[in-house]
């Protein structure tokens, strides 16, 4: 069996060499047109912002944050977020699930939706949702590992290059 090649790993606590590896990986996101919630051109300051955000969310135990790392560093994250109100401490919402593009088209979409969804079970998390732009290549990958689709929001963000994409809503029942 061939050795995969990175690895991945949730993160308890993250520092300025995590965030700056992030950073990277979201601006090549975005730069490769992702729809994941910033506009291009994304500056290096902007990046760095947001991930000091998330691990602020990490170190106060309301987001499980996973990264996967191969010979180069960080090549992809995905995120649970557990603040969500009172009445649902059952779900967890998935976000920003990125994969540089270096990585793409190995399997590692898949492997950090299963290690999100192994650390949520472990967690005591039942209900999973997230969103994605509708027809794209996540939505594919969701749908593929047994994600229920719910429906599309029409207009509902848009592109990071400009233009309006839909969204489609899905959800993972753990419990099943």
């Amino acid at each position: 069996m061939t050795a995969l090649p990175w690895s991945i790993r949730r993160l308890h606590s993250v520092g300025e060499r995590e965030i700056d590896a992030l950073a990277d990986v979201l601006i090549d996101c975005v730069e490769g047109g992702a729809s994941v919630s910033f506009m291009h051109p994304l500056t290096r300051e902007r990046a760095a912002a947001f991930w000091r955000t998330v691990a602020d969310g990490v170190a106060a135990g309301e987001r499980a944050l996973i990264v996967a790392e191969d010979d180069r560093g960080i090549c992809g994250t995905v995120q649970l977020i557990f603040a969500l109100p009172e009445n649902q401490p059952h779900r967890a919402d998935v976000a920003k699930m990125l994969v540089h593009r270096r990585a793409r088209r190995q399997g590692l979409g898949e492997a950090l939706m299963r290690a999100a969804e192994t650390v949520a079970r472990d967690c005591g998390k039942t209900l999973l949702v997230l969103d994605a732009v509708t027809d794209g290549d996540a939505a594919r990958l969701y749908a593929k590992l047994g994600w229920v689709r719910v429906g599309d929001i029409p207009r509902y963000a848009l592109m990071p290059m400009g233009g309006y994409c839909s969204t489609t809503y899905f959800y993972r029942d753990l419990s099943e």
